[in-house]
């Protein structure tokens, strides 16, 4: 095989690697699927009005003049797992008409060093042509601090993909979403280019409520108080009691019982939180070993170290 013929042969599956990375999708929920807490609720809401609104608070209201480099609009989602933040996203963006680019960050990532980059550029591409919402979920994969102690070659490269995508977010006017349950983990630049941080709480009493009531459906054979239910759920998230829901189903087929008790529902939520209790006392410590920027340099060679660093 001729070099011509390789290199369109590896361009061709660069190509549909990087569209595997983002997925151009339509939303999936509406602002009446979402059970938060009223607070998070209104936030939304906040939100919303202002991106309806737009053009009359810039143009009319005259802050085209005094805020004219913060048009650019990214909103971030944060809190504990299973809250709502993924949700909300489809929401927004049905609300909006808009469909969605989900970015998988850790297929985004190329295995070849400086990559990444390029595969961020080509996703704001394709956002603007197709006027979509960029969708970053588990976003403390690139909004994380960047490293000032490279420990790797790939270190440089990442500096790199977070500045590039600094840049793209500062010349952007369409709307980007990015959601975590690590806030704690981003880097203050990126902090100050977003527009508004919202937190998702785990849900209230009635919040909870709600939520079994949703994942039960009329046709499960329980008579177990959804009150009660709520009641001894204090810990759990919306995901955790749909998961609850279909663990006491299963215990209860199991065991050839005629309906759902109260014992099975007590069970699945003793199990969750116990998983979620050892989860957090997880305190998993990595060693860090650090290299030298010339060592580095040693490894990619002076062209390729100066090329990262661009």
């Amino acid at each position: 095989m001729g070099i011509g013929k390789r290199l369109e042969r590896d361009n061709t599956e660069s190509k549909k690697e990087n569209e595997k990375d983002s997925i151009l999708v339509k939303a999936k929920y509406s602002l009446s699927d979402l059970i938060i807490s009223s607070n998070t609720e209104a936030n939304i809401f906040d939100f919303l009005s202002y991106k309806k609104h737009e053009k009359l608070i810039f143009n009319e209201w005259g802050l085209s003049q005094t805020h004219k480099h913060q048009r650019q609009t990214a909103i971030n989602f944060y809190g504990s797992p299973g809250t709502g933040k993924t949700m909300a996203a489809h929401a927004i963006a049905m609300e909006l008409g808009q469909p969605l680019i989900i970015v998988d960050y850790a297929s985004l990532e190329s295995k070849y060093v400086g990559e990444t980059s390029k595969n961020i550029t080509e996703i704001f591409k394709k956002a603007k042509e197709n006027q979509s919402i960029i969708f970053f979920d588990e976003a403390d994969a690139i909004l994380s601090r960047r490293v000032t102690n490279m420990t790797h070659a790939t270190d440089v490269s990442v500096n790199q993909t977070r500045s590039v995508l600094l840049t793209l977010m500062n010349d952007y006017d369409g709307l980007i979403i990015f959601t975590t349950n690590f806030i704690e983990n981003y880097d203050p630049a990126f902090m100050r280019r977003i527009l508004a941080h919202i937190e998702f709480e785990l849900p209230d009493l009635l919040c909870r409520e709600r939520l079994w009531k949703k994942y039960i459906p009329e046709s499960l054979p329980t008579k177990v108080e959804i009150k009660k239910l709520a009641e001894i759920s204090e810990t759990l998230s919306g995901s955790d009691i749909s998961n609850c829901v279909l663990k006491a189903a299963m215990s209860a087929a199991r065991q050839n019982s005629e309906s759902i008790l109260i014992e099975h529902f007590e069970k699945s939520i003793k199990e969750v939180i116990n998983s979620k209790n050892a989860n957090n006392k997880s305190n998993t410590k990595i060693e860090k070993k650090s290299v030298s920027e010339t060592y580095v340099e040693s490894q990619i060679g002076k062209e390729k170290m100066m090329e990262l660093k661009a």
